[in-house]
């Protein structure tokens, strides 16, 4: 993709810090097991009053909704009873007590037995090595895991406003291809669709919410590179 000579840097710069934000929340939110600090953080700084992401779509628009609605019932206190339903939802989703509801790696979507640790794993390990990253739990947690891919993206975001603001147009622009291509080989083929997943199983607002607003957050970046998604996947 080719930086639109059109747009303001300062209209690139909004655009890459709404990426770096916002994916780097979702990555967290979708890898951490919910815990009353964390989660009572976010209430306290009315984190789901708004994006930093342009242009709100429908589904990012709904996940806001739903995230400001139980971060409004949980605003004094998140009760025990409050704690438990997201654990519960955790658990079942992206953990299972026996079959994971949402698999959150990318390699279960691309292997008739469902496996992981496969091809798109090590695909995945040389992109994150290529840029001098290493997962924490490697060889343990998939590298190919869903909030692992978004944080990488709101890696690569980070160093193309870093360029952006050093005015090295050559390396803004070779990591802005980076994000294309990682987007257009890996999080944008199952992303969507893992999103659908939670949508259809989860039991909680704030779970329905992130899943709306991930979903939206995937498919403004495919419009943004013009890279065609689609509700399924490859089996």
């Amino acid at each position: 993709m080719e930086s639109n000579t059109s747009e303001s840097q300062d209209s690139w710069e909004e655009r890459l810090m709404g990426e770096v934000l916002l994916l780097g929340f979702l990555s967290k939110a979708i890898q951490s097991y919910p815990e009353r600090e964390w989660l009572q953080s976010l209430n306290d700084e009315e984190m789901f009053m708004e994006t930093p992401w342009g242009n709100q779509s429908g589904d990012i628009t709904t996940g806001l909704s739903l995230l400001q609605s139980w971060s409004k019932k949980n605003q004094k206190e998140i009760s025990e009873d409050s704690l438990q339903d997201l654990k519960s939802d955790y658990t079942r989703l992206f953990i299972g007590m026996g079959k994971v509801l949402a698999p959150p790696w990318e390699s279960v979507y691309f292997s008739e037995e469902r496996l992981v640790f496969q091809e798109q794993t090590l695909q995945v390990r040389n992109w994150y090595r290529r840029f001098g990253l290493e997962s924490e739990s490697i060889y343990k947690e998939p590298d190919d895991h869903i909030g692992l891919e978004m944080s990488f993206v709101s890696y690569l975001s980070s160093l193309a406003l870093k360029a952006l603001e050093e005015g090295d147009d050559q390396k803004y622009l070779e990591l802005i291809e980076a994000q294309h291509q990682f987007l257009s080989e890996h999080l944008l083929k199952w992303g969507p669709y893992w999103c659908g997943l939670v949508l259809e199983n989860c039991r909680t607002d704030f779970y329905k919410g992130l899943a709306y607003l991930t979903r939206g957050a995937l498919l403004s970046l495919a419009a943004q590179f013009d890279i065609p998604t689609s509700k399924e996947v490859i089996r």
